[in-house]
């Protein structure tokens, strides 16, 4: 089967797996968040107090339409300092749940818009952080950055606190297609911040780049690469755009008529790999491309490669807080997820309470599932013992993985399953015949974006 009646066949609605048992089937009225706070404590004991911190700051002065992020628009900075303190007070109420002083070892501030706080408000937030915690030696700071008004001040003032690593949302460069996402900065201004994080010192910077957004071509799409490639980032995200207006109501602004169709979107993707690949860029994972040089190819080589709710990481750590509006925890045995409303967050943090609103306590077939899924997710590769393949959940998932190994998606053996070059593509499908909780109930309504 060629490449075309594949995409074909196998553009159906499928989740991104950045966790197992995927958001719609976690509790909410049920979820018990002692139980949550008790699955904490053993991991990080476990993990002898190390954790990775994300922190959701959700303000942006404009929408972007094409978003899928949990945002807050607004012109008005005087809610950096409010959130900010909030975010702090969350902060301590797990480092004094926790009992002991945390190490960190990942922090990500990701939005919204990271940038749209001050620098002095970013350095408040960093060091009020780090107040009652240690930093690990090999510790990971990064920041999703607007190219339009991150500033050599924000630069320098992370930078000095720690930060190596930043990612700017470029989406595409043609005038059109900014329009119509209302996401608009130009090549130059790219360039600029871009070479000001070189000059300063930082070792990783990302673009990320979106296909299939409404009326991108393949002319204005290969112009914006073009425009890419000459700036040499160290790393390439290469999205496909998730048009999901049932749940991000922005996305009407424009319908599917402005949408390129499957064959197109797919030309558009190849296109982009293929550039990508014949420039030096090495493919990572799912949608990620990065230089040999860059740490998250080392990562690919030495096995360590990791995802989570924060992407893709050089190395695994079991301990994910998140802290702000509707961010996410994993402590591998159990997700928790914040509410959803700046007003309700800063609401329960000033009283002094947890503002977790739902989340999952995985089973034993839920810890194996997620296992197997990782496994694909960053080595392309998972294997099973001979007890596990006669389990009933398992027995399932074999079925479902021969039609794909029929269509050369995967080689299927008796305890293990390898992902070929052209498995590569649809990686989220070969997740998707490990999704037990799915298959035994599909969701009420749509959740899920198309898989292409």
């Amino acid at each position: 089967m060629n490449i075309k009646l594949l995409t074909e066949k196998y553009r159906v609605a499928a989740p991104r797996y950045t966790s197992y048992p995927t958001v719609p089937y976690w509790e909410e009225e049920t979820f018990n968040l002692n139980d949550w706070l008790t699955c904490l404590k053993s991991s990080y004991d476990k993990e002898q107090h190390a954790v990775s911190l994300y922190i959701h700051l959700p303000f942006c002065e404009s929408l972007c339409t094409y978003c899928g992020c949990n945002t807050r628009i607004t012109r008005n900075h005087g809610v950096e300092r409010p959130y900010i303190d909030a975010v702090l007070k969350e902060w301590d109420l797990y480092a004094d749940h926790l009992g002991s002083k945390p190490v960190i070892k990942e922090i990500h501030l990701g939005g919204g818009t990271p940038t749209f706080f001050s620098p002095e408000n970013l350095a408040l937030l960093i060091r009020g952080l780090q107040d009652k915690a240690s930093v690990h030696a090999d510790a990971e700071f990064s920041i999703e950055g607007h190219p339009n008004n991150t500033t050599s001040d924000h630069l320098c003032t992370l930078y000095a606190l720690g930060f190596r690593r930043i990612s700017f949302g470029i989406q595409d460069f043609d005038v059109k297609v900014q329009q119509i996402i209302n996401r608009i900065q130009s090549c130059e201004s790219v360039k600029t911040v871009t070479d000001q994080a070189r000059t300063i010192g930082y070792q990783s910077i990302n673009y990320d780049l979106i296909y299939g957004l409404p009326l991108q071509t393949p002319e204005g799409l290969r112009e914006t690469i073009s425009k890419v490639l000459a700036l040499r980032p160290d790393r390439i995200a290469f999205y496909s755009y998730a048009h999901v207006p049932w749940i991000k109501p922005g996305q009407r602004r424009y319908t599917e008529a402005h949408l390129p169709s499957a064959e197109l979107k797919n030309k558009l993707y190849e296109m982009g790999r293929e550039r990508f690949i014949a420039a030096g860029y090495v493919e990572i994972g799912m949608d990620h491309f990065t230089l040999k040089t860059d740490s998250l190819y080392k990562a690919e080589l030495d096995k360590t490669l990791h995802r989570n709710f924060m992407g893709y990481t050089e190395h695994a750590n079991n301990v994910l807080i998140g802290l702000g509006v509707s961010a996410i925890s994993d402590c591998w045995t159990a997700f928790a997820q914040n509410v959803k409303t700046v007003e309700s967050y800063l609401k329960l943090v000033n009283a002094g309470e947890f503002p977790v609103i739902r989340g999952h306590i995985l089973e034993e077939t839920d810890l194996k599932i997620r296992r197997h899924i990782l496994n694909i997710m960053c080595k392309t590769y998972t294997s099973w013992g001979v007890s596990e393949r006669q389990e009933p959940e398992m027995k399932g998932i074999l079925e479902r993985l021969k039609a794909l190994a029929a269509d050369g998606l995967v080689e299927l053996r008796e305890y293990d399953l390898k992902v070929t070059p052209l498995g590569k593509r649809f990686l989220r499908n070969i997740c998707m015949a490990f999704d037990a909780r799915l298959w035994a109930r599909q969701p009420e309504t749509q959740k899920f974006s198309i898989a292409d």
